[in-house]
């Protein structure tokens, strides 16, 4: 065994909060299928969060209820608690446009069904021996939760930021749920990797890991936007390319491909730490003033 000690990357302690679930709610019947108006390929390049994200935040916490007692940091563990309860409500928010999608004339059940056999079969649990093989799988998956959460909190900085939104009159409950949900994604967002670093922490499988579920990512969006064009009633001939990707992130309303592409060598690098992207300071004071999170606070449901 090797004596070279490893040097872990440190985090920015002044960016930690106590996570806590904020039992939210919206309220669909006034928002519009094309929530961007006049742009429906960016509406649905979002609205794809809708039905991959529940699929996903689930598994996340299927994954982390599974993990929980590797962790011998009680205050990691106490993050790892609150990081669980605020990726169950997403999964129930995000879930909850679903109805409304369809009532619209959209029907999301074949991507969904799609979506659900990726993270319950492909990524679910596996009949494997106890003692190497079990552990090896589990920290597969808690590898690839750190590196989708570094994308995650990435959206979430960038819809706080997006003024380019409210310029173009995007509906404000759509723009609530997206900011209180990347608000949240900020807020919690060195939970993941500080859990992955605390079992594992191994460069390799990062770097592993990073590549597939970018990869994943990728093929999942792309083809969401595709269904979502292909498939949106009020639409003749709806298509979903990387050009048009391309041109409604320079425009701002939706992510710019220099930035996704240069967060990359970020998270690679190995004095990453996920402290350093974004502000828990912004996302608090969203979080403070968001419609849903006051009205779950007063509602005594959940919020600071």
């Amino acid at each position: 065994m090797s004596n070279k000690r490893v040097r872990l990357p440190v985090p920015v302690t002044s960016e930690r909060t106590a996570l806590k679930a904020r039992n939210v709610s919206f309220s669909w019947e006034g928002t519009p299928l094309h929530w961007v108006p006049g742009d429906p390929f960016a509406s649905h390049t979002i609205n794809v969060l809708h039905l991959l994200l529940p699929a996903g935040e689930r598994w996340f916490v299927h994954v982390y209820q599974q993990v929980l007692p590797h962790i011998r940091d009680e205050r990691l563990r106490e993050d790892v608690i609150g990081f669980i309860g605020q990726e169950a409500m997403h999964s129930q928010a995000h879930d909850e446009v679903l109805p409304h999608l369809r009532e619209l004339g959209l029907d999301p059940t074949p991507y969904t069904a799609q979506v659900d056999w990726f993270f319950e079969k492909l990524l679910g649990d596996r009949t494997l021996p106890p003692g190497r093989p079990r552990r090896w799988w589990l920290m597969e998956r808690v590898a690839l939760i750190a590196a989708i959460e570094h994308y995650t909190a990435f959206l979430g900085d960038w819809v706080l930021n997006a003024e380019e939104l409210d310029r173009r009159g995007a509906d404000p409950t759509m723009l609530d749920l997206l900011r209180w949900h990347g608000a949240e994604e900020v807020e919690h967002r060195s939970v993941a990797f500080d859990l992955f670093m605390h079992v594992d922490g191994g460069y390799g499988r990062r770097v592993r890991t990073w590549a597939a579920a970018f990869s994943a990512l990728m093929f999942l969006w792309q083809r969401g936007a595709r269904f979502f064009m292909e498939n949106d009633p009020t639409l003749l001939d709806g298509r979903a390319t990387f050009r048009d990707f391309h041109v409604r992130g320079r425009r701002g309303v939706l992510p710019s491909t220099g930035a996704m592409a240069r967060s990359i060598p970020r998270y690679l690098s190995r004095s990453y730490h996920p402290s350093r992207e974004a502000s828990t300071a912004q996302a608090v004071a969203y979080l403070e003033t968001s419609p849903a999170a006051v009205a779950a606070a007063a509602a005594g449901k959940g919020g600071r």
